[in-house]
């Protein structure tokens, strides 16, 4: 996760390793209990499988 202070006070945090997965809280105790709900959601969502062929290759990059 990465962790950013927020202008108006308080914490935001967001991973990276979950496209849109992101929260907020005052404290960063409630930061981190936020984080754990929004990841935990994140991964509840069904996501439907994309469509390979024999030829195609999976990669993964880091940037």
């Amino acid at each position: 996760m990465v962790v950013h202070e927020a202008e108006g006070g308080g914490y935001w945090a967001e991973v990276p390793a979950l496209p849109g997965c992101a929260t907020q809280g005052e404290t960063f105790e409630e930061l981190l209990t936020n984080l754990h709900e929004a990841i935990e959601g994140c991964l509840s969502v069904d996501v439907a499988r994309a469509e390979s062929h024999p030829k195609d290759r999976v990669l993964e990059i880091a940037v």
